[in-house]
């Protein structure tokens, strides 16, 4: 034994490769068709090749199987209304970071109980992305573990880099090799620039450690993502949804060599951490969208079937159904009229232009 190594270290346990969970676990020809037509639907709105409205929708985490496979019986339907004017892609967020310590997800503790059995939380996540994939709706996540990317990727239409990996150069390389459209969030103080030299480095060539679908650690060499795009999200000095923070937002992106094109996230600082004001922030960007500003492409909301959030305590039965352990989210019923305003809001403006 080593007097030099692994001093903090309780305990290393072997993970089956990538490979063995995809193989208990295969991509179906309905989830694979899904999943690409999700990436390309988005790959178009980003670069500003549809007019439609990107809506990314869901919950703050997965944390309940059961009640997210709910949310996704109904967004599916939702989706199916409003599909001629926007495309809805939902949240599946497995891993969250903390500013400190608390619950980091369902791949890192999926028993809610401090176990940290994370070979069946990878095996629950990839399950339940197939799940999703199968009723056709796309899913989009936050990519914070370098590693988890080769166990579910293949299921994901849309990732995040988000505020506090941005300026991360691992994170930023990753991003590089990942196959479907990468949003780079600004930084939690604020800062745009991180984020737009996030996507700088993100369409370029990397090499860097991983690993391979066996599980071998391996060097991985990329060509570059040049499906990348700016996620405002707000910072220490307050929401940055604003009709100038965005226009402020689109020049920089311009200097960058970008098209003016970008993501609002009504949630974190652009609800000042209050669920109740991501429907102000909502209208105000769709707002900027009717009025002319095609470059407002995308707006993310945090939902969950029920409003608030809950403190997970000791005895994880003793939840409520449907409703958040991370951040408070808006409810379904909240989120449909969210939606729906939007479709008739697009859908009205497109008539008076034709």
């Amino acid at each position: 034994m080593s007097v030099t190594s692994d001093i903090h270290i309780k305990k290393i346990s072997p993970l089956e490769s990538p490979a063995t969970y995809a193989k208990r676990k295969p991509l179906t020809r309905t989830a694979e068709d899904t999943v690409i037509r999700g990436r390309e639907g988005i790959r178009r709105i980003i670069h500003g090749d549809d007019d439609r409205m990107l809506l990314l929708v869901g919950p703050c985490s997965i944390h309940d199987l059961k009640g997210g496979r709910e949310y996704a019986s109904r967004l599916v339907e939702l989706a199916e209304r409003v599909k001629d004017r926007l495309l809805l892609v939902q949240r599946v967020y497995f891993e969250k970071p903390r500013t400190t310590v608390g619950w980091k997800g369902l791949i890192n503790d999926p028993h809610l109980n401090g176990s940290f059995d994370l070979a069946a939380g990878l095996e629950m996540a990839r399950s339940f992305l197939l799940e999703v994939a199968e009723l056709g709706i796309p899913a989009a996540t936050e990519w914070l573990d370098p590693i988890t990317p080769q166990y579910y990727a293949d299921l994901v239409s849309w990732g995040a880099i988000g505020a506090r990996t941005a300026e991360s150069q691992t994170h930023r390389q990753m991003a590089s090799g990942l196959s479907m459209p990468i949003g780079f969030k600004n930084g939690t103080g604020g800062t745009i620039q991180l984020a737009i030299d996030g996507m700088v480095a993100c369409k370029s060539e990397h090499a860097f450690l991983g690993v391979d679908a066996d599980g071998r650690a391996s060097i991985v060499l990329t060509e570059g993502n040049p499906d990348c795009h700016l996620v405002l999200r707000g910072g220490k000095t307050g929401p940055n949804y604003d009709a100038q923070s965005v226009r402020n937002s689109q020049r920089l992106l311009e200097a960058s060599g970008f098209k003016p094109l970008l993501m609002v996230d009504c949630s974190h600082a652009n609800s000042n951490k209050d669920h109740r004001n991501q429907a102000i922030a909502f209208r105000d960007v769709l707002a900027q969208r009717v009025a002319g500003n095609l470059g407002v492409m995308s707006i993310m909301l945090e939902s969950n079937l029920f409003e608030g959030r809950q403190d997970l305590g000791r005895d994880p039965s003793s939840l409520k159904y449907g409703v958040s352990i991370t951040d408070a989210c808006v409810g379904w019923d909240d989120t449909e009229e969210l939606v729906l305003e939007a479709h008739k809001a697009l859908s009205s403006k497109r008539a008076a232009m034709a």
